[in-house]
């Protein structure tokens, strides 16, 4: 019996941020092309050694990108909104992906980026294809093949991957007149058949076709055209049909009819009886199963995963493992963190170290030993255990909690008027979201007082003197609810959770959110506590400059916990 090992793609922005540094001077005009396509070789070569030396069996190729993989998929099919076209530009390139995600100016007119919006149910952001009537499509892209080319030359055994035509189109928004979005269908697919002949010119045995929606409720008309797209597809080469994110039993009906050799499950996020899965997955098709967890990064439980799948090795010959889903969500090296307490940095995994749990549950499904996993694993089950993430007086107040604390003490229509009473707002009020404009100079200040390279009253001095610029400048404008502009929060789930007993903080735990924009997501480790007031000091301080109400702007539980890396030892509920 040979098991063998994978990931569906690997966290793109370097593990100090590189991409994102460069991107940016890029954009500032303080490096040039060559240089910035220098820093993006590098991180691919760093991520595909990382794969090598973790023992992975197949490298994975085309998840890196300069903005988006979505976008990446539009610039290969020549897929440019009509207003981000130039006169007289008959190649895209990388200015164009950027003029894409970014907008530009001509003339003096401002011309807007795409939209973006969220990649499914992830706190990834992607930008939305625009797709117009009697479209026409046409290979325009080479970074993918150059990838490829550039992996092979370094002697890796590479699965490239793709986003299904199905999924880009039913991610994509329609302009102008209305149409079918599938009757583009058929103008797309002459471009993935080229680049699949392309890759078996260069002997690649496997690639990996992401089809997310398959997770959704598909309309009729979406489910049919599954067949004909991977009819149109197939024989090239072999192809790994990648679905993630939920479960696709809905739609199994479909897959099974499907010209594929192999079919990714996430067994994670998607329930499925393993005992079942000969009766209705044809044992023709390789089965990949999703179960290291590409969206949080607590270190896997081994050994359940181990118990979950030998049963099946007697149905199963042969069979891939790897992550739920991409390894974009999640951090990359754990061992670059050194401000985390060691008893507890134990416990998580990120990419890095989760390509290495991929290997480790390898060797033993190939050997059915389970020494290794047994050991490592044991440190995972400390977590429930140790005093580290319970509070007993939480626990305390929870158990008396009941269902009168859950209703208000008055009705809306006696609230209504008391707070009209009191505020005298007129019938439509006015007021902005929140938070102003974070200046450079904001910035500099918190990060200095961070440093401690100013002191707490010079830095308390400064904010202050910002929100009293604030408060006036609503008050011209004539709002009537004003807001004091929160120059004193970063993030605004980590600035709350900063305050908050039972989380912790990476220093190097960055995220791709989109493009160049990061983020720092925190670790929920046990109960949580807010420790003092977290709001207060400085709303009370807007309202001392103006007679108009001042309202307090908090990052709600449901977004925290969202936005945050939550336990797996209990329901997010």
């Amino acid at each position: 019996m040979a098991f063998k090992n994978h990931i569906l793609g690997f966290p793109r922005i370097g593990l100090n941020r590189e991409l994102k540094f460069a991107q940016e001077k890029y954009w500032a005009g303080l490096i040039n092309k060559k240089k910035l396509f220098a820093v993006g070789s590098e991180i691919r070569k760093k991520n595909w050694k990382i794969q090598y030396d973790s023992g992975l069996d197949f490298i994975s190729v085309g998840d890196f990108s300069w903005y988006d993989h979505v976008l990446n998929t539009s610039m290969l099919l020549g897929n440019i909104p009509l207003r981000h076209q130039k006169k007289n530009e008959n190649i895209i390139n990388i200015d164009t992906l950027f003029r894409v995600a970014r907008g530009f100016t001509s003339y003096g007119d401002s011309i807007p980026a795409s939209e973006m919006t969220k990649w499914f149910n992830t706190n990834y952001h992607y930008i939305v294809p625009e797709f117009y009537k009697n479209q026409v499509f046409k290979y325009s892209w080479n970074q993918l093949l150059n990838e490829v080319d550039e992996a092979l030359s370094l002697g890796y055994n590479i699965k490239p991957i793709l986003l299904s035509p199905l999924t880009y189109l039913w991610l994509g928004k329609i302009k102008g007149e209305n149409f079918n979005k599938l009757d583009l269908l058929k103008k797309i697919l002459p471009i993935y058949k080229f680049l699949l002949n392309e890759f078996k010119k260069r002997n690649i045995s496997w690639v990996q076709i992401d089809e997310p929606i398959l997770s959704l409720d598909l309309p009729e008309n979406w489910k049919n055209a599954f067949l004909y797209t991977y009819n149109e597809l197939s024989g090239s080469i072999k192809i790994l049909l990648t679905t993630y994110f939920e479960q696709i039993n809905h739609n199994i009906d479909i897959v099974k009819k499907l010209p594929i050799q192999g079919l990714h499950l996430d067994l994670v996020y998607g329930k499925y009886d393993l005992s079942l899965l000969h009766e209705y997955i044809p044992k023709n098709i390789l089965l990949s199963f999703g179960i290291i967890n590409g969206r949080n990064i607590w270190r896997a439980d081994l050994i359940y995963w181990f118990k979950m799948l030998y049963p099946i090795i007697n149905i199963r010959k042969n069979f891939w493992i790897g992550p739920s889903c991409s390894f974009l969500h999640v951090p990359i090296d754990i061992s670059y963190e050194n401000n985390l307490n060691q008893s507890i940095s134990k416990w998580f995994a990120f990419a890095v170290q989760k390509c290495f749990e991929l290997n480790l549950l390898k060797d033993a499904l190939n050997t059915n030993n389970i020494y290794e996993i047994e050991k490592y694993s044991k440190i995972i089950h400390s977590h429930a255990n140790t005093q580290k993430i319970h509070n007993k007086d939480i626990q305390k107040r929870l158990s008396k909690l009941n269902s009168s604390h859950f209703k208000r003490k008055n009705i809306y229509k006696i609230r209504k008027e008391k707070q009209k009473k009191k505020f005298n707002l007129p019938l439509l009020p006015t007021t902005t979201i929140g938070s102003f404009p974070q200046i450079k100079a904001i910035r500099k200040l918190r990060l200095d007082y961070k440093l401690k390279n100013i002191t707490k009253e010079y830095y308390n001095k400064e904010i202050s003197q910002y929100i009293v610029k604030i408060i006036k400048l609503q008050e011209k404008l004539g709002l009537d609810v004003l807001v004091h502009g929160e120059p004193e929060r970063n993030d605004m789930v980590e600035y709350f959770s900063a305050y908050m007993d039972g989380f912790v903080f990476t220093t190097n735990g960055w995220v791709q959110s989109y493009g160049s924009r990061c983020v720092k997501p925190p670790i929920i480790v046990g109960d949580i506590n807010r420790k003092k007031p977290i709001t207060i000091k400085w709303s009370k301080f807007a309202q001392s400059l103006t007679n108009k109400p001042v309202k307090g702007m908090l990052t709600g539980p449901v977004t925290i916990l969202c936005w945050s890396f939550p336990r797996e030892d209990i329901s997010k509920n």
